[in-house]
């Protein structure tokens, strides 16, 4: 019996029966041969985590443009921080841990230099074919961006669970759980990136979801992490009184934070630069790299451009721009 094996019948005996067992995966859409030593979802947390797409994550924007300072969060942290609260509520509901941690360190492979606001342009000037979407270019890369266009070959249930961790149902409970901490993770940390930046104060916080979540970043997730696990059973889900209370608090974010004007006050420029370079790309396809000029034919032009500037990572965009935009200097 190989080791992958007695892991497969490992979590037989001690995952619930909503948990996702490895060995009834309904699989890969090219069948590969199985690892000796690790199961599929091991193995798929395996490929993201080594992917290009994931290391770029570092130097993707957050909330905050191009912040100063060394403990703003980034895409990546982002990423690490879902990844623990998921893994923390599926472990205690005995669901499988390997495909929760691959879903969450996958969820967010797909976004745009400068976060949402490069989304946004994206999503403008895509209108025509479908728009664009965070969460469906993070299905793109797994599937065909990858390794060349070649994709990362991942199975069906950690497809579905980056598919929808963002409003969706995903078809797992594991995914589902990433669902709901993708939520709890940007909240409270950009609460706390919030203060930092002076965009709002600890007293600025609405006191009726406060005295239900809690006054601190840690007691706040750890209510909400409680609440799913005492509360899912048929599904997952919070209680009512502390889904309300997040629910407040997640208001709030969006009316101080996410639509402030101190915060947001690179976007502007940031959005132009994503709109600069989709219509560079787009009026000259020939200078697209491989293999982005090769997903023309198989997805249009559109979709390929903005597969492409969708992948770059802030500091690539706004050099890329630079270079096209602004004279180097001259000397004998």
């Amino acid at each position: 019996m190989t080791i992958r094996e007695q892991a497969e019948l490992l979590e037989l005996s001690i995952l619930d029966d909503n948990a996702s067992l490895s060995s009834r995966s309904a699989g890969r859409k090219i069948p590969e041969r199985k690892c000796d030593i690790r199961t599929e979802y091991q193995r798929d947390r395996d490929r993201i985590i080594h992917c290009n797409a994931f290391r770029r994550l570092k130097h993707k924007t957050q909330v905050f443009l191009t912040p100063i300072g060394d403990h703003y969060r980034t895409r990546l942290t982002h990423t690490l921080e879902v990844s623990q609260i998921a893994r923390t509520i599926s472990r205690a509901l005995r669901l499988n841990e390997d495909l929760t941690e691959a879903i969450a360190l996958g969820h967010d492979l797909g976004h745009t230099p400068f976060g949402h606001s490069g989304e946004s342009v994206l999503d403008e000037m895509c209108a025509d074919v479908g728009g664009f979407k965070h969460y469906i270019q993070s299905v793109n890369v797994v599937e065909y961006i990858e390794k060349d266009g070649s994709g990362l070959n991942l199975t069906h249930e950690v497809i579905d669970g980056i598919a929808n961790h963002t409003n969706g149902i995903a078809c797992t409970f594991e995914g589902n759980v990433v669902r709901l901490s993708d939520k709890i993770a940007y909240i409270n940390h950009d609460i706390e990136d919030a203060i930092r930046a002076g965009i709002i104060k600890t007293e600025d916080l609405p006191i009726t979801a406060i005295e239900v979540l809690g006054s601190t970043k840690s007691q706040r997730i750890t209510t909400l992490v409680k609440s799913i696990i005492h509360n899912s059973n048929e599904s997952v889900k919070m209680g009512d009184q502390v889904r309300k209370a997040h629910d407040e608090l997640r208001s709030f974010m969006f009316e101080n934070v996410y639509t402030n004007s101190v915060a947001k006050a690179e976007e502007e420029k940031a959005q132009g630069i994503v709109r600069f370079l989709f219509n560079y790309f787009y009026n000259s396809p020939k200078k697209l790299p491989s293999p982005y000029n090769e997903f023309i034919d198989k997805y249009g032009l559109k979709r390929a451009v903005s597969h492409y500037i969708a992948g770059m990572t802030d500091g690539y965009a706004i050099d890329f721009y630079s270079k096209l935009c602004i004279p180097k200097g001259w000397s004998v």
